[in-house]
């Protein structure tokens, strides 16, 4: 038998799968701490973790999965899939000269502008297809600027994948999709951002060689292959951000394609295969984990913050803690449009695709004397959907063609009328998968491997566990309420 080892490294917890190559099925599986992972915050806005405690994590995990198989003598190959957009600064022994500034970090915000209006939003929106914002690169201009006895003895600089990669071969090493995610790779050159590294005064060797992203990025070394209980000479073949790599688990890696979820916040990222870019920067766009020069495929990232969140808010304000499928029943007993109720769901904070705008969350269209709480929970679940559809729009404008949704059966996407409402609005269709981001690595390990000769033989085993079609004979109705939102939308952040 043979066995593919893939690690999530999450800001909440580390997860390790153990998973049959043959099969596909992931055998074992565990994840660390168990109740979510500190995120360290000095001052507000602010928001650290210490990669030490991320190497803690994974020995955790992998402890536990080991516990419950004895197949970890097989294992041919591990993968890596990490929070998105973090900053480890080491030294020349590779050791971590201060904690990691991880992705919901927001210091580093100031410098990313001032470098967009000191470079143009031209030039940094053809060369980077992003505003260099609060990525990595400007978080380090921020260590430069604030912590300049930290800055002088960094030797490298890596993204949080890099690091769990160095602790387990000794390679310091990154990928192309990685350095996009960090604002440090130039579409239109095909090479690392010299214009913005000269603008902030980076040395470009604080930045690791460059590995495919499925390739060999060296192996399991002895000191870490005791820490972890596994034997020694593994090969490391795949690392990739959380969300280029959560789409790996769906199987999305081709134009046209999206990978959704739908939590708290939501997700939408999708395949381009042409170096397009927003001009108004509502939307990240990073290089795919096959993304190559010669064949484009740009994932382009939209993330709605007020998504499951609105949804147990009603639950708990109006429907008393009910059971999420009770809920979802009674939002099926009222029809679409909800008899006139439109709610606007962004109440989570600013969203990037309404220009980094904190509209706050409201109700329209209510009657005291025909509405109930059925209306309120119709309304907020196609609030959400109509969400989705106006960042999907977006990426249309870019020039995507978009004919199929991927999404695991969890929170939102678990509602009847959450799926058809968002199928029927967009006219794709929605496959739902059992799966998740340290499978999907274990999956593009084995790509890397060569155990798979491609990602169709990879996925040949994912089972589509529901499909839901648009309904021809809905769609124009749904289009109808749709566009009444949207124009609620324009006039609230006109004004």
């Amino acid at each position: 038998m043979t066995y593919l080892l893939g690690y999530d490294i999450g800001s909440s917890s580390v997860k390790a799968s153990l998973v049959d190559a043959s099969t596909g099925q992931c055998v074992a599986s565990s994840f660390y701490p168990k109740q979510e992972a500190p995120i360290k915050a000095i001052r507000p806005g602010w928001a650290e973790q210490h990669p030490h405690d991320w190497w803690a994590y994974v020995k955790q995990a992998t402890a536990e999965v080991l516990r419950n198989t004895s197949s970890h003598r097989d294992i041919a190959a591990i993968g890596i899939s990490y929070q998105m957009h973090g900053l480890v600064c080491t030294d020349k022994q590779g050791e971590p000269l201060r904690p990691a500034i991880i992705w919901c970090d927001g210091r580093a915000i100031p410098y990313g502008e001032q470098a967009f209006h000191d470079l143009g939003s031209e030039r940094c929106l053809s060369h980077l297809l992003n505003s260099p914002g609060n990525f990595t690169a400007s978080k380090l201009a921020w260590v430069k600027e604030n912590e300049p006895e930290v800055f002088e003895q960094t030797a490298k600089v890596m993204l949080p994948g890099d690091y769990i990669a160095l602790r387990m071969t000794g390679e310091c090493l990154t990928t192309v999709s990685g350095l996009s995610e960090a604002m440090l790779w130039d579409f239109k050159e095909n090479d690392i951002a010299h214009f913005l590294t000269g603008y902030y005064g980076f040395d470009e060797s604080l930045l690791p060689p460059i590995v495919g992203s499925f390739a060999e990025q060296g192996r399991l070394s002895a000191t870490a292959a005791a820490e972890l209980g596994l034997q020694a000479g593994i090969p490391l073949t795949y690392r990739a951000g959380d969300q280029p790599n959560n789409a790996l688990s769906l199987n999305v890696l081709h134009p046209g394609q999206i990978a959704s979820t739908a939590g708290t916040s939501g997700v939408v990222y999708g395949i381009n295969g042409s170096t397009n870019y927003d001009p108004l920067s509502r939307v990240n766009t990073f290089a795919h984990v096959n993304h190559s020069a010669k064949q484009p495929r740009l994932g382009i990232l939209l993330c709605i913050n007020g998504t499951g969140i609105l949804n147990s808010w009603i639950r708990r304000m109006v429907a008393k803690d009910i059971a999420y499928k009770e809920l979802d029943q009674l939002a099926g007993q009222v029809p679409m449009g909800a008899d006139g109720i439109r709610i606007l769901p962004f109440g989570n904070g600013a969203e990037r695709m309404l220009l980094n705008r904190d509209s706050g969350c409201s109700l329209h269209g209510i009657n005291f004397n025909l509405h109930d709480e059925r209306h309120l929970i119709r309304a907020a679940q196609e609030g959400i959907v109509f969400a989705f559809k106006y960042g999907i729009d977006i990426m249309q404008q870019m020039g995507m063609d978009i004919t199929n949704i991927h999404a695991g059966r969890a929170n939102m996407f678990l509602s009847p009328v959450f799926r058809q409402t968002l199928a029927n609005v967009t006219g794709a269709t929605i496959h739902l998968f059992d799966t998740d981001g340290s499978i999907g690595a274990a999956r593009g390990a084995g790509i890397g491997a060569g155990i798979y000769s491609c990602a169709d033989e990879a996925f040949e085993n994912l089972q589509c566990v529901g499909t839901t079609e648009p309904k021809p004979d809905e769609m124009p109705a749904c289009m109808e309420v749709y566009e009444s939102w949207k124009a609620i939308l324009t006039s609230s952040i006109t004004h």
